[in-house]
């Protein structure tokens, strides 16, 4: 049977409405994060460990230390959500305008400056591979990654036109202990803490 494609941008659109309202079903009753992708419901089973936050939560304060007030680095709720693509995300940090966070529901992707992932020891390829798919599609301009399994990471920009939508044209890689550029912002990537190898603690 074929569908038309009204039919088809329907179905689409209904499917993503039934996932938004099992992901927010879940909310404070299931551990763990629920996220919406192009390939369906991700979900990174594990809480943030301390290592994770602790990196978040660096990276804010030394970007708000160099920004301008009105711009904020911003940690929690809500997710960024495009319903035409089929998208809800929620970044471990979003580089903003104040003014652009006074809206009701969830943040318009468009309308963030930077995303900002510190890379999870559980699920790595949803921020090296999904994300990266996903946040060009978004309109986000600026995606970067610290991974601190490996103590790298990289930033991603320059969205460009492809055969399979838009992608970054333009990858930074960086190590730790290197100053790295995120938007119009350098900031240090020292003293940002690594995970510990299985069997030696809670990473």
């Amino acid at each position: 049977m074929t569908i038309a494609p009204d039919n088809a941008q329907q179905g689409a659109s209904h499917l993503y409405r039934a996932m938004r309202d099992f992901v927010e079903s879940t909310d404070d009753t299931l551990p763990g994060k629920f996220e919406i992708t192009k390939e369906g419901i991700v979900h990174d089973m594990m809480s943030p460990s301390g290592r994770h936050e602790l990196t978040t939560l660096r990276l804010r304060k030394r970007l708000e230390k160099v920004m301008p007030e009105e711009i904020v680095a911003h940690t929690g709720e809500p997710d960024v959500e495009d319903e035409p693509e089929g998208i809800m995300r929620r970044p471990d940090l979003m580089v903003i305008a104040e003014e652009d966070m006074d809206i009701e529901g969830s943040f318009d992707p468009r309308s963030l400056i930077a995303a900002v992932e510190v890379v999870s020891r559980s699920n790595p390829g949803n921020d090296w591979v999904g994300k990266v798919r996903d946040y060009p599609l978004l309109g986000i301009p600026v995606y970067a990654v610290f991974d601190p399994r490996t103590g790298e990471g990289a930033v991603f920009t320059d969205i460009h036109a492809t055969p399979d939508g838009p992608r970054y044209a333009t990858r930074k890689d960086f190590v730790y202990g290197e100053d790295v550029t995120i938007a119009d912002w350098t900031i240090s990537t020292q003293n940002l803490p690594l995970y510990q190898e299985e069997g030696q603690g809670q990473g």
